[in-house]
């Protein structure tokens, strides 16, 4: 680590949790995150800053008017552009060390196929079910950790399923595809600005924490936030045997 990276880390290093050594293992990290808007923008951003030393970006969007409410990478300068070439850019101005890989791109089970395996943590920051379970497949298949948030209206919840722990359930153990809900969009709902940078800063504390391995991660807890009444709730959740992904009939 050069003099450089141990000033710009030093609030990490003084945690005797992370340390100089866990320090090392986020410089030696490599993270994938699919989506790069509400979600995924304070997630790149606090994973930038943070040190991890690769970090790929998915997402086949630009930048329009109605993100900057809440899409906190980008700006009113960088309006059209590509969200993971806006991202790009704004990690960069954080962190210059930091090697940014920008794929503006539909994160379908080919692109799944090739970045997951690369990847020692996949953060889901999507916003359909359909990406969803095709990221936990991906996941699974290839025994990846995958830190899972959502957010929508003053509604939002963060997990880790890590296929690595026998005892974690998977995506499809919560929300199974069969069961799939009617799905709700935030230019239809409408999000609480705030909402997002809180889930996606817990997912970005959850990948760092798994990267380092300080901690507890949230693995077989669904954390759930009532952002109108400002409150956490926990709910358990428990590995299906009967999951058609992880499970025996997988």
């Amino acid at each position: 680590m050069t003099d450089d990276q141990l000033l710009r880390y030093s609030r990490h290093i003084l945690l005797d949790e992370i340390g100089i050594e866990g320090q090392t293992r986020l410089l030696n990290s490599h993270a994938l995150i699919i989506g790069a808007g509400g979600l995924g923008s304070p997630a790149a951003l606090y994973l930038a800053s943070a040190g991890v030393g690769q970090i790929t970006l998915v997402d086949p969007d630009v930048v329009d008017l109605t993100n900057l409410q809440r899409q906190i990478a980008h700006t009113t300068a960088r309006v059209g552009h590509a969200k993971v070439q806006s991202a790009q850019a704004a990690m960069a101005a954080l962190n210059p060390d930091v090697r940014v890989n920008a794929a503006q791109a539909r994160a379908d089970l080919a692109l799944l196929s090739q970045l997951v395996p690369q990847a020692d943590v996949v953060l889901d920051c999507t916003d359909n079910f359909t990406t969803r379970h095709a990221i936990n497949a991906a996941c699974v298949q290839h025994r990846k950790p995958l830190v899972s948030g959502a957010a929508i209206r003053f509604d939002g919840q963060v997990a880790v399923f890590d296929s690595r722990n026998p005892q974690s359930p998977c995506y499809a153990c919560l929300f199974p595809l069969e069961n799939r809900a009617e799905e709700v969009a935030c230019a239809t709902m409408g999000v609480f600005a705030p909402l997002v940078g809180v889930v996606g800063a817990m997912q970005a504390a959850e990948a760092l924490k798994l990267l380092c391995g300080a901690g507890q991660p949230l693995v077989g807890r669904l954390l759930m936030l009532d952002g109108l009444g400002s409150q956490w709730s926990e709910l358990r959740v428990p590995r299906q045997a009967a999951c058609t992904v992880c499970g025996s009939a997988g």
